[in-house]
């Protein structure tokens, strides 16, 4: 009886042992990151073979491009000729351009009819009253606004900081009020912020060229084209932060207000405009932080000023000249910088009691006020109203003899070194030219999925679409070639940028001291316009597209190290405490802990890095980067906005492109 139970039947044993299969292929099926990819998969199967078969080389096909450069030249032809006839410039632009120029040259004469005297010393008082007419914070920022407006007068561009600072002011106080209410708008009703949220991202990725070569075509070259530029440029933030301050209102304080009886408006003006000030007058700061960068941009169409100093100066080579004229343009950022600072900083401040009641409040600003008109009609009528030619220092000379000197002993034939021009010919030898080369002999159709494919694993279908449309509407213009040149440029500068702002990152917010004397360098180098780079990267590295990179390495660079520094410091101390209970080196602790619960300020960082690298690339367009930075310039130096507005076009799809395959959204990190 028991042997002919004994035998188990042979399907027994087998049949459990195929249950595994299906589910762990179901499981791999699951998985969000393969449901994602697999239909871009199957698409990719059908759709290369055919574009493989039909345009197998790796230019883009002519068969698929459109002429976009004529269009635009015959409708660069037409306003020309149409500019005194269309009722569209008579009653509308033309008001509008006459009005820029006007308030401008009003601006302007205001200044320099007022004398250096007069304009010092008005700065000075309204820099210390900000900073407190009786602390040691209003004494020192008044301290440095005197040696900034001196050293302008002492370098000899007395008359240019005016015309500089004219520009400012008009296009600050503009794009504060269009910005305050887009941001008014977008903090207050939640459809209006669905809309403005799109368009304030578009504009903030268009690097600045973008803005002006449009406002060319309908305004000319000149005041009215800068100080529009000027104004769509920097009103972004403004409106940007104004929503996030009204936004983040206390709710508790603002139900208090509402059970209180208040009406709407009364809600707005006692509740929640004051709860958001702080942010307002951030926005008040980064607003007139990009005003001063793009006025400084703005002076290749005219706009004058310090800009036009620097950009002359670049143009000829002459480092002493560029230098005379950037030095002024970088005290103006931290002028206005640290000024507008320290009045958010005693924003919320209580008064001291024990202070003069004359010091505080409207008394303050009266007898501000009151010593400024005193001093400044003595001054006036002692004083001649030009900086006085002896008081001025050319520095010039000895700058370009600096340069001579380094460029003839350091910049070349140093003994095994080589020297900086040598580094970068070699840069440009193994790392740029070979990465063009790679990217121009790859099938146009697998960048194209290459970019869509990094847009679905950052953000989903909708940055795929985005991705892959943006990428192929570069070559559909006829800029591929370029675009692929400038694109090479932007990825060896975000690799540079990435691999540097990463260690000194990492290193400072493990080190305190290292961080604290790092914050002034990078308070320094955020504040400085795009311009400012050009210069030393001119000296060190000569003109070409490896100078271009290192310009915007400095630039982007400042972001990136205090991005990853304070999202390193976030990391929650208790994680690292039990890291170093169970035994984990410093490196450990970094790799396996606060790298990846900073995950989300990294990419935040590479995000700013990449757009950052791409902006300050196509300025090297003026130090010989060649590709869509020389279409730029070109188009606008010879009005051949055929060429500029298409390569402007293909910068902001490239930054689409690189948008969208760096930032990731929530949607996009939850699938992982």
């Amino acid at each position: 009886m028991s042997a002919v139970v004994t035998p188990a039947p042979p399907s027994t044993p087998t049949e459990p042992a195929k249950e595994p299969a299906p589910s762990a292929a179901r499981s791999v099926l699951a998985h969000p990151l393969v449901r994602r990819l697999l239909p871009l998969a199957v698409a990719a199967a059908v759709l290369v073979p055919l574009a493989a078969a039909l345009w197998g080389s790796g230019v883009w096909p002519s068969a698929l491009t459109v002429d976009v450069k004529t269009p635009l030249d015959d409708a660069y032809a037409w306003v020309v000729r149409n500019r005194d006839t269309n009722p569209v410039f008579l009653y509308f632009l033309l008001h509008l351009s006459n009005w820029a120029d006007g308030s401008v040259g009003w601006m302007t004469d205001l200044l320099v009819n007022l004398g250096w005297f007069p304009v010092t010393l008005g700065a000075v008082l309204l820099s210390w009253r900000i900073g407190g007419l009786r602390s040691r914070r209003g004494l020192k920022l008044a301290g440095i606004t005197l040696g900034a407006f001196a050293v302008c007068g002492v370098l000899g561009m007395w008359e240019a900081t005016m015309e500089t600072l004219a520009l400012m002011a008009v296009a600050v106080a503009v794009s504060a009020v269009i910005g305050g209410l887009l941001g008014l708008g977008g903090g207050l009703s939640d459809r209006f912020q669905k809309i403005l949220r799109p368009v304030l991202d578009t504009m903030q990725i268009m690097p600045a060229f973008a803005y002006l070569l449009p406002l060319v075509l309908l305004f000319g070259i000149g005041v009215p084209s800068a100080l529009i530029a000027t104004i769509i440029y920097a009103a972004p933030p403004m409106a940007r932060l104004t929503a996030l301050g009204l936004r983040g209102a206390d709710a508790g304080v603002m139900e208090a207000a509402q059970s209180l009886g208040a009406s709407p408006w009364q809600r707005l003006l006692t509740a929640r405009l004051p709860l958001a000030r702080k942010e307002i007058l951030l926005g008040l700061n980064q607003t007139i932080m990009m005003a001063l960068s793009m006025v400084t941009i703005a002076s290749v169409i005219g706009a004058g000023g310090l800009g036009e100093e620097v950009f002359q100066a670049l143009s000829t080579v002459d480092v002493g000249k560029a230098l005379a004229a950037g030095i002024p343009i970088v005290l103006l950022a931290v002028w206005l910088d640290r000024t507008t600072a320290a009045a958010g900083d005693r924003l919320g401040e209580g008064s001291d009691p024990s202070a003069l009641r004359l010091l505080h409040g409207w008394r303050g600003w009266s007898l501000t006020a009151g010593v400024f008109a005193v001093v400044a009609t003595v001054g006036a009528a002692l004083l001649i109203e030009e900086w006085p030619e002896p008081w001025t220092v050319d520095i010039s000379p000895p700058v370009n003899d600096a340069v001579n000197w380094f460029t003839g002993h350091l910049a070349e034939g140093v003994p095994v070194l080589g020297g900086t021009r040598t580094w970068a010919d070699g840069f440009t030898m193994w790392v740029l030219d070979p990465l063009r080369d790679g990217l121009t002999a790859t099938p146009w159709w697998l960048l194209v999925l290459i970019a869509a494919v990094f847009g679905l694993l950052a953000g989903g279908w909708g940055a795929m679409a985005t991705a892959g449309l943006a990428m192929a509407g570069v070559g559909v213009i006829d800029v591929w070639d370029n675009s692929l040149d400038t694109l090479s440029q932007a990825v060896a500068g975000v690799v540079v940028t990435l691999v540097l702002g990463f260690l000194i990152g990492v290193v400072a917010a493990r080190v305190p001291l290292l961080e604290r004397m790092l914050r002034p360098l990078l308070d320094t180098m955020q504040t400085l316009p795009q311009f400012i780079y050009l210069i030393p990267v001119v000296a060190l590295f000569n003109v070409g597209r490896s100078a271009a990179v290192a310009a915007a390495v400095l630039y982007a660079l400042p972001a990136v190290v205090r991005i990853t520094v304070q999202g390193l410091r976030q990391v929650d101390p208790a994680a690292l405490e039990a890291s170093r209970s169970l035994g984990a080196s410093t490196f450990q602790q970094i790799r396996q802990v606060q790298v990846p619960l900073a995950r989300p300020a990294l990419m935040l960082a590479l995000n700013q890095g990449v757009v950052l690298v791409l902006a300050m690339v196509i300025v090297g367009g003026f130090v010989g980067s060649g590709a869509l930075g020389y279409d730029v310039v070109y188009g606008l130096q010879k009005s051949e906005l055929g060429t500029g507005l298409t390569a402007g076009v293909a910068i902001v799809l490239l930054g689409l492109v690189l948008d969208r395959t760096t930032q990731r959204t929530r949607r996009g990190t939850a699938a992982r």
